[in-house]
């Protein structure tokens, strides 16, 4: 369990109904934050929300598509009525599982474009409805989600990797731009996680990718959540516009 606090923080973390993300929300919950767990499958971050609860923590379960702008701002609006107000937004959604990796004149049109949507448009309106909250709190810290494929060039899923590097891009300029606002913006690039999804990807995915590591085992969800822990509290204040790579050394930047 992390040592890092975050007492009467407001958090949304998308993508919370399982995986990484509920990682997330369960990390940041037990930090002592209230939390919004959002997305698009409302079963599971009711689960995720009842979890928190159990716990004794604070948690609200909202259905979101964070490709919609009317979607995300009643998601804003969802917030500001259940927690007063965001301090925290993790942009965790994202399309990963059940994508098949084939090289990229095979992708389907289609599926290109939902990836995008999701990938890039989401992390866009996700920080457009969020942001005006936490100028109206005084600041706060943005979290956005990449991926460590952006910087091994992973081959044969060129959508979703050139959409985990354009989360990276929109970090830089996000923090530019929020800057004045108080608002950092940073980014954690996760390496190979064993979650429900990257264990539906591929067969021996605990082994996966271990030996190239400084530190050699496989990656599982409590590995990921210190990271965004961090940047969002009062220790990362100072730290904005960068990515952090949770890989267990497996790749150098």
């Amino acid at each position: 369990m992390s040592t890092i606090q975050l007492p009467g923080k407001r958090v949304i973390v998308t993508g919370a109904a399982g995986g990484l993300g509920r990682g997330f929300a369960l990390a940041f919950a037990a930090a002592g934050a209230e939390i919004v767990a959002a997305d698009i499958r409302l079963g599971g971050v009711e689960e995720t929300a009842r979890l928190i609860r159990d716990g004794g923590g604070k948690a609200h379960a909202a259905e979101v598509d964070v490709a919609n702008e009317a979607s995300t701002a009643a998601l804003a609006q969802f917030a500001l009525a259940r927690m007063g107000g965001v301090d925290v937004l993790v942009n965790n959604a994202a399309i990963y599982a059940g994508l098949e990796r084939r090289g990229f004149e095979a992708i389907p049109e289609a599926e290109w474009d939902r990836v995008m949507r999701v990938n890039i448009k989401g992390v866009w309106m996700m920080t457009k409805a969020a942001a005006p909250l936490m100028r109206r709190a005084g600041g706060g810290a943005i979290v956005n989600v990449s991926s460590a494929t952006v910087m091994s060039g992973s081959p044969l899923w060129l959508h979703y990797v050139s959409s985990k590097g354009a989360v990276i891009a929109m970090t830089r300029a996000l923090a530019r731009e929020l800057g004045d606002d108080k608002i950092t913006v940073n980014v954690i690039a996760p390496g190979f996680t064993l979650t429900e999804a990257s264990l539906g990807l591929m067969e021996n995915a605990a082994e996966y990718g271990v030996t190239r590591g400084a530190l050699k085992r496989a990656a599982d969800v409590d590995d990921m959540v210190g990271g965004a822990l961090f940047f969002a509290s009062p220790a990362a204040a100072f730290i904005t516009g960068q990515t952090l790579i949770v890989d267990g050394g497996r790749q150098f930047i």
